[in-house]
């Protein structure tokens, strides 16, 4: 069933269409899109300092990964932080769980996946903003977001790693922190930017300053609010 879905979306992206339908569906789909936009724009203005945590869908709760998380969030609260995510299960409810249970801002932007994507239930219930389009979502992301950490994940992952990453490096957004936690997850995955992309210049050294390594939930949360204690004094200024 699956693959008869993907050759239909294929076959269906080949197909002529009249300048009706195309003016039809095209109308529609830009008022969704808009509609999308407006919804978060209205919901996301008010929330204050937040600080997004990335990580997979997939993580157990009895993960280590799932345990940092969880207490990262907790600790963001207590500095006065909120805490986005992608609203969704794994490492994306270990920090919506630790920052509810910091009495904290628990932010939770989902969208509907065929497996895995479902909301979690610590987004604070006015918080939770549920999309259908990724690249509307991760504008949400890096707009709201004054800094992100990012835990072990998959594609999804290094999608949004390298977004905030990129808007950085062109300046398009502030130069908020970006924390990668798990040293030995990532350390694969930064040698090769440092031996590959470094030394075939496709970077400049510069670029390496754009993000921090971090093992333990102290080190990350304090790479934070050190950040935040140079140029803001504190998050609830």
């Amino acid at each position: 069933m699956n693959n008869q879905n993907e050759d239909e979306k294929i076959r269906y992206a080949f197909t002529e269409k009249t300048w009706n339908e195309i003016h039809t569906e095209n109308s529609w789909e830009i008022f969704k899109i808009i509609a999308e936009f407006v919804n978060a724009f209205e919901k996301l203005g008010i929330i204050g300092p937040c600080v997004t945590i990335f990580g997979s869908a997939r993580t157990k709760p009895d993960n280590q990964h799932y345990i940092l998380a969880e207490k990262i969030a907790y600790l963001l609260t207590q500095k006065g932080y909120g805490v986005i995510t992608g609203g969704g299960p794994g490492i994306m409810e270990a920090g919506n769980k630790g920052a509810s249970r910091g009495k904290g801002k628990s932010v939770g932007l989902n969208i509907e996946l065929p497996h895995e994507q479902y909301s979690n239930p610590y987004i604070d219930s006015n918080k939770l903003i549920n999309f259908d389009y990724f690249f509307v979502r991760k504008v949400m992301f890096m707009k709201y977001s004054q800094g992100f950490i990012v835990l072990p994940g998959g594609y999804g992952t290094l999608d949004e790693l390298f977004e905030a990453m990129t808007l950085i490096q062109t300046k398009k957004i502030g130069k908020f922190p970006i924390v990668l936690v798990g040293k030995q997850y990532w350390g694969g995955l930064i040698d090769w930017i440092k031996q590959t992309m470094l030394e075939e210049k496709n970077i400049c050294k510069d670029d390496l300053a754009i993000f921090s390594l971090a093992d333990t939930p102290e080190e990350a949360v304090k790479i934070i609010d050190d950040f935040y204690s140079k140029y803001l004094l504190k998050p609830n200024f």
